[in-house]
């Protein structure tokens, strides 16, 4: 190159500026684009979230009445009463109900039963939309026999057919159609109970109408004209309010949906967010060594007349174009990504999600990496500016601490302030954000603090006594050029995240599985009229099954809490009392002593039984009574069939709600409710599945109003569940963790132009391959060891937080997937750090005598 071409006139241009970054990049672009590749996957989630999250909002705005089927529902947990049904009747231009409760059914061609959700059909819902059937004339046909319409799954798990016969309590339906699909509900939605259509006008018939039995009634509108449906529920509202009656409209249900959906986007935001964040720490450690190679060809452009600013902008030119090759390359791999998303969360989302290209998400997540790119990467060209002249004739250069310069700093703080802004911007509160910010951070540190202590400490302590392959192996953790801090922390974050994933979902799982060791229940009856009681016990004892708990359950609702009602306490905001304290209906039991699942918080159980005259004093569950505002000595007035009922608070229980028994929010003593209407709850275990099969046969062909909960399929069908979300979990989070991996591959990608000089020294001196790769191999397995431990120590303790405060859970992780991920994590690290380091160890002496490194 040619001075005339190199130096610039007094005022360069950006096209001389661009000229000087093009030719100074030419050695080094496959390094620099393997810089900004460690972007590439952190916009790749980014834009596929953007894209998922933009396409649902539309699709749930456009969907809004298929979703719930019609313009207007109006739900009660019971049968209208006579002045309830002519308002009813007067709503509306079409009309529907529907009556939804949990059942027994029993498949007759091979004796399978299953607890599903029946749901009696009367009207032309859905008006919006249609249920899917196979056939498809099923959808609308079945109401016109008795007919049933079967959820896929079950069809699949019994082996059923179009034509087969099922019973449904007293009753025997004819499969008309395959249920594949139906307004509003998504595939989890439908696993543990399975849908089952049948027309309404063979409900009574079914003789599974109970009393004290839960039903869910729902009463389905279609307008012709909006403006109508708002008259008409402003009119009604107080009524619907003062009878307990709930309502939701198309425009309410997609609000709630979109809501409901937008807490998961954010979550998945932020776990991209971290992957493009590790990989900015890649870029501005990549860029860092980048740059102090560059050092004598900076100073050189200072000698020959480039000022401070042109040879920065240079640099800066490079960084700021690859860093928008690296987000526009993420940006179009998130675009092929999004068009997988929905496939895999089609069990997840009640609405049919498309798949086009988003262009708004494809700009801001090229945006947001070009920003981001820029910001880590103006870190290591800050340094330029104290480059002088001077620098061709030093052998070495030192960087000044990062706290020296007031524009790093700077740059620091605009850094954490975009990041802070971001998450503001996904999670809506200014506090979570700065939480989540700090939170990030403190990780960064703490994994900053370990690396740099293991450098000081391995220099301090230096074990001379070892042999000299291990020697060198602890000696290249802090030599120049090392890699210690960039590595501990890029694959430590990873491994945080992976294993705060894999304790939550194991801590998840493991408060069900409790239940399913040995001599603990794993079956409950439930809905035993009073008339049953003897008969179910007595069947229970011919299958010689053991009986642990036989309890009775009273149905009632609270009318005042400490004299006021629901109107005085929606008004009383002083009281905090929650207006939906006094919605729905409570299942609660009567007793003298606690079981092994709960103990006394505060106050006293009431043991003596009850006589008339005496203050009835009850026990709540310690967290339902923080919701209802109330304390021990306070008074609530309880309608139990119509009838009044004045209790007063004497004591709080904590309750282990894992385990599988009847746990209750709220015992009365004995003497109060034996004679209220009732039903029983049965507890018992089965010593396999056959057993089980053949008890459940039993109980539905004798007492078809009775419903069985086998915990074997709950668990079964709770692991299917949680496999699902933690594969979309796991997905994104994966884009971290490969993210820390390309991290690392670059980053050892430059130290072996780094260490090229020392290796050819060694081989100079007579080291053998083997002991190069054994060198480098201790290097990588003590990086590696290091920071896979410190990660999983940090997610063991992110782990513990999150299962005491947020889930309210004991945590006990196993030791053998720490084991497992420890050595995982660690043996991986040592194989990419070999597999990179094969061009150090077979570079040919002669190298060092050539400057074309």
């Amino acid at each position: 190159m040619s001075t005339d071409q190199l130096l610039p006139d007094k005022k360069p241009d950006i096209r001389w500026l661009l000229l000087m970054a093009w030719r100074d990049s030419r050695r080094n672009r496959s390094r620099l684009v393997l810089f900004m590749s460690s972007i590439v996957l952190g916009i790749a989630a980014l834009v596929a979230i953007f894209s998922l999250s933009d396409h649902v909002r539309n699709d749930i705005n456009n969907q809004a009445k298929t979703l719930l089927g019609s313009d207007l529902v109006i739900e009660s947990n019971k049968a209208a009463d006579s002045s309830v049904q002519m308002m009813l009747d007067t709503l509306g231009n079409q009309r529907s109900q529907e009556c939804r409760f949990a059942s027994m059914i029993y498949f007759t061609k091979n004796n399978g039963t299953r607890l599903v959700q029946v749901l009696a059909l009367d009207g032309d819902y859905p008006y919006y939309g249609r249920l899917e059937t196979v056939p498809v004339e099923a959808g609308t046909d079945f109401r016109k026999g008795q007919q049933a319409l079967v959820d896929q799954t079950l069809m699949l798990q019994f082996d059923a057919k179009i034509g087969d016969s099922i019973r449904v309590g007293e009753l025997t339906f004819i499969i008309a159609g395959t249920l594949t699909r139906a307004p509003g509900r998504s595939g989890l939605s439908t696993t543990i109970a399975p849908p089952v259509y049948i027309p309404f006008r063979y409900l009574q018939q079914t003789g599974l109408l109970q009393k004290g039995s839960r039903f869910n009634y729902s009463y389905y509108f279609r307008y012709d004209d909006q403006t109508a449906m708002d008259k008409q529920l402003a009119a009604i509202s107080p009524v619907l309010e003062s009878k307990g009656l709930d309502y939701e409209t198309a425009e309410s249900r997609k609000r709630d949906t979109g809501r409901q959906f937008e807490d998961v986007s954010r979550f998945l935001t932020l776990i991209g967010f971290i992957a493009l964040l590790l990989g900015c720490i890649g870029i501005a450690s990549s860029i860092n060594i980048y740059i102090r190679e560059k050092i004598p060809a900076i100073a050189i452009l200072r000698c020959m007349g480039a000022s401070t600013k042109q040879t920065f902008l240079i640099y800066l030119i490079q960084i700021t174009i690859l860093g928008f090759i690296g987000a526009v390359t993420g940006a179009l791999l998130g675009t092929v990504a999004q068009q997988v998303l929905p496939f895999v969360l089609k069990d997840i989302l009640p609405v049919q999600i498309s798949t086009s290209v988003s262009w708004p998400s494809v700009a801001k997540g090229i945006g947001l990496g070009v920003i981001l790119s820029f910001l880590f990467g103006l870190l290591p060209l800050l340094s330029i500016r104290s480059i002088s002249p001077l620098y061709t004739l030093r052998v070495s250069v030192e960087p000044a601490p990062a706290w020296r310069n007031p524009w790093q700093v700077l740059l620091f703080a605009a850094i954490l302030f975009f990041i802070t802004l971001f998450t503001r911007l996904q999670v809506q509160s200014w506090t979570q954000a700065f939480i989540f910010t700090a939170g990030v951070l403190a990780a960064f540190l703490l994994l900053t603090a370990v690396a740099v202590l293991l450098r000081g400490m391995v220099r301090r302590f230096f074990p001379s006594s070892l042999s000299y392959l291990w020697r060198q192996g602890f000696a290249n953790l802090y030599r120049p050029n090392n890699q210690t801090i960039l590595l501990v922390v890029t694959i430590g974050l990873g491994t945080l995240f992976i294993g705060i994933l894999y304790f939550m979902q194991d801590m998840l799982m493991s408060r069900v599985s409790m239940s399913a060791g040995n001599n603990q229940p794993n079956m409950v009856l439930f809905d035993i009229q009073t008339t049953q009681k003897a008969a179910v016990t007595k069947l229970v004892e011919q299958y010689h099954l053991p009986l642990y708990q036989d309890v009775p359950i009273v149905t009632m609702r609270i009318e005042e809490i400490n004299g006021k009602n629901a109107a005085a306490a929606k008004k009383d905001s002083v009281s905090g009392i929650p207006a939906r304290a006094f919605e729905g209906e409570l299942r609660v039991t009567y007793r003298d002593s606690l079981t092994n699942t709960e103990k006394i918080t505060a106050g006293k159980l009431e043991t003596k039984p009850y006589t008339p005259g005496d203050n009835i004093y009850i026990s709540l569950e310690e967290r339902y009574a923080n919701h209802l505002k109330v304390s021990i000595g306070d008074s609530i007035l309880f309608n139990v069939q119509g009838a009044l009922l004045p209790t007063i608070v004497g004591s709080f229980r904590d309750v282990d709600w894992r385990r599988v028994q009847t746990n209750f929010r709220v015992i009365f003593p004995a003497g109060v409710l034996e004679d209220a209407p009732q039903f029983y709850v049965l507890v018992t275990r089965v010593s396999s599945n056959e057993a089980s099969a053949s008890f459940q046969q039993a109980v539905v062909r004798q007492f078809p109003n009775v419903s069985v909960i086998d915990l074997g399929l709950i668990l079964k069908v709770l692991d299917e569940v949680l496999d699902k979300i933690g594969f979309v979990i796991r997905f994104m989070a994966g884009f971290s963790i490969i993210t820390g991996l390309i991290v690392l591959i670059a980053s050892v990608y430059v130290s072996k132009f780094q260490r090229i000089q020392e290796t050819v020294l060694l081989r100079t001196l007579g080291a053998s391959r083997k002991q190069l790769y054994m060198i480098t191999a201790l290097e990588y397995f003590f990086l590696g060891t290091l920071a896979a431990g410190t990660g999983i120590l940090l997610s063991l303790g992110c782990s513990y937080i999150l299962a005491k405060y947020s889930f309210d859970a004991s945590f006990s992780p196993s030791l053998m997937p720490i084991l497992v991920l420890f050595f995982s994590i660690s043996l991986l690290t040592v194989a990419i750090g070999l597999f990179n380091s094969r061009g150090i160890v077979n570079t040919p002496p002669l190298e060092v005598l050539r400057k074309e490194v």
